[in-house]
């Protein structure tokens, strides 16, 4: 099976918004950490999806800080591109901004990195292409990307689930 051709970065780079709505609120009326995370996964799956050009799942999501709070009837924007792919996964990087649309204000918010897998139909992981970092700023991404990726490596293998062995005297 041949590798698919590479592409660029801004093939994938993808932008969401939305405003924030009082059903999404807390007692205090700022958006719900949840929805913040949720809102991040979708932008994140339209980037690895753009990127993949098939079905992606969220393998994981790096901690997340909340730098600011989004208010009710505020903008909530989310800016995503693929920093780097692996074999069948790719980090995608998302970057959360506020914008007042009363006084124009606009503030970062939040960043997360997320992995994706990409799938076949059988739900099975398929070769992704290479994304080409062009800027200086995207290969600032894709080199700290590696790094990440080996830090998440590396905690998966620490917090391993060890085999449970049935004895006799279980």
């Amino acid at each position: 099976m041949s590798e698919p051709p590479a592409r660029s970065v801004r093939e994938s780079q993808s932008e969401y918004s939305e405003i924030a709505l009082p059903n999404d609120a807390n007692p205090l009326g700022s958006l719900l950490g949840g929805r913040v995370m949720h809102l991040v996964d979708l932008a994140g799956a339209i980037a690895a999806t753009r990127h993949a050009r098939c079905p992606v799942v969220t393998a994981s999501v790096d901690y997340m800080t909340f730098l600011h709070p989004v208010y009710i009837g505020q903008l909530v924007i989310l800016k995503s591109s693929v920093n780097r792919v692996f074999r069948t996964s790719m980090e995608i990087g998302v970057k959360v901004w506020v914008e007042d649309l009363r006084t124009g204000v606009v503030r970062h918010t939040s960043s997360a990195y997320l992995t994706f897998v990409a799938l076949d139909a059988a739900g099975n992981p398929v070769p992704l292409p290479q994304v080409v970092p062009s800027s200086e700023d995207e290969k600032r991404r894709y080199e700290q990307a590696g790094h990440r990726r080996e830090v998440r490596l590396a905690m998966r293998e620490r917090f391993r689930p060890a085999e449970h062995h049935t004895s006799k005297q279980d």
